[in-house]
């Protein structure tokens, strides 16, 4: 359920807000929600994937019998020919 909040804050900051949130086209209301939430997060002691990397996952696709350290090896053997 949503609630409303009255803060007091600068103009400026305001203002820079209200810019800020319209070019990554949210609202200040959200671009606040967001950032409490993220701040009142309980912590844990694994690290948490970031939105950017987790929208990354998935987008290489590499055959099943895919060696990365031989890749690597080869890469480098060509590297320092």
């Amino acid at each position: 359920m949503d609630k409303k909040l009255t803060l007091s804050l600068d103009g400026t900051i305001i203002e820079s807000a209200k810019t800020y949130a319209k070019s990554n086209n949210t609202s200040l209301s959200k671009l606040i929600e967001t950032y409490l939430t993220m701040l009142t997060k309980r912590k844990t002691k694994h690290s948490q994937i970031t939105p950017l990397v987790e929208s990354l996952s998935g987008v290489i696709k590499l055959d099943k019998d895919f060696d990365v350290k031989d890749a690597y090896a080869a890469y480098l053997i060509e590297k320092y020919k």
